[in-house]
């Protein structure tokens, strides 16, 4: 039976606490800066002690500065500071200067070490993740029961493939996906296989090329931009398999961003960087797992908005799990050396992945 750790609150009894000053707060000077010496926020749970108490920041992210606001810890990007804005400034992190970092904040089960030299202490294409398949499987199925928000965030080969496409269709339509990440070549060739049974011009079950197959993309993109909307395209041209018209028939939201390489893009691509950012950290302030799969850039840039954990509705914090999924083991270390340290990676292709959870699940 899948239990969530519980969460170890700070004994703010402790002289460590009791003695530390208030946190200085400093006036931002302008708009989109904050003051010298400002605090930026990290992954984990940060306390601060203003006016004798302290405050827990309820929705965290990395690289962002907080901010005292109505008896509240805001925690806000650079670009979203406005000039007098109340920024936390300091930077040590154990009540020194009003700021506590509580690090050690899950009762994870520990396990058993064989001392302090061991073999194997890394994620490779040699480790076995049997168990992780295990853990995460059941970790969906509680989700899914206690209402958690899981977020999925995909790069164009998980549509590259029948089965692939089948699979992840499946834990849409059986509630296990609260929200899609993608860019728009995920939405491009994933329409692209229902629609011409392509996907960058290669059957997406035999993978032969199509004659003219290059064409195939961007016949797709013309035809949606035509109809003016993808679920209008779906309509329309009668779409009855895939990713995107999974999402789209059990109303589940999708955020699509742009990048400089894009063709098109489907009307549903956010043009602009920040606007589309902001669209994203929409979903990851209620996310409570976070899968990541065959997409680096698109994976840190979740991971970077992601906490380790969160404050729910009742007031219970829990944890936030993250797993990326990458064929490449400098895909799935790279997100821990960007600061999601709490990342688990799975290295395979996603297609074996997206198969593997579906026979867990028993789907």
């Amino acid at each position: 039976m899948f239990t969530l750790p519980d969460y170890i609150e700070p004994d703010f009894s402790e002289e460590r606490f009791v003695s530390a000053p208030n946190a200085r707060l400093e006036a931002a000077p302008v708009d989109k800066a904050a003051p010298r010496n400002f605090h930026a926020m990290s992954i984990f749970p940060e306390y601060f002690k203003i006016e004798g108490k302290w405050y827990l920041a309820e929705e965290s992210r990395m690289d962002c500065v907080p901010v005292f606001e109505k008896g509240r810890i805001h925690v806000r990007e650079f670009r979203n500071l406005r000039q007098g804005d109340m920024v936390v400034t300091g930077r040590t992190e154990n009540c020194e200067e009003g700021i506590y970092v509580h690090v050690n904040c899950f009762d994870w089960a520990v396990r058993a070490s064989a001392g302090s030299f061991a073999f194997r202490q890394t994620r490779s294409r040699e480790t076995a993740f049997s168990y992780d398949y295990e853990r995460l499987c059941e970790l969906l199925r509680y989700e899914k029961e206690h209402n958690g928000y899981v977020v999925w965030v995909m790069g164009p080969a998980c549509s590259f493939d029948s089965v692939a496409r089948e699979s992840f269709a499946k834990l849409v339509e059986n509630g296990y996906v609260q929200a899609l990440m993608a860019g728009n070549a995920l939405a491009t060739h994933d329409l692209e296989g229902a629609y011409l049974g392509t996907a960058l011009g290669q059957d997406i079950r035999t993978q032969v090329p199509h004659e003219n197959g290059h064409y195939n993309h961007l016949d797709t993109i013309n035809r949606i931009n035509t109809c003016g909307s993808i679920e209008r395209f779906i309509q329309e041209e009668h779409i009855d398999s895939g990713i995107i018209r999974a999402c789209v028939s059990s109303g589940v939201p999708f955020v699509l961003n742009g990048s400089i390489r894009d063709d098109g893009p489907l009307p549903e691509v956010y043009e602009h960087t920040y606007v589309g950012q902001d669209a994203i950290r929409s979903h990851v302030r209620k996310a409570t797992t976070v899968i990541g799969m065959a997409t680096v850039l698109h994976t840190i840039a979740v991971g970077n908005m992601t906490p380790t954990y969160r404050v729910l509705a009742d007031g219970t914090i829990r944890p936030v799990y993250f797993y990326t999924i990458d064929t490449s083991e400098f895909a799935v270390n790279k997100l821990g050396d960007r600061g999601s340290l709490a990342a688990k990676g799975i290295v395979t292709n996603v297609q074996d992945f997206m198969h593997n959870v579906i026979r867990l699940l028993e789907l």
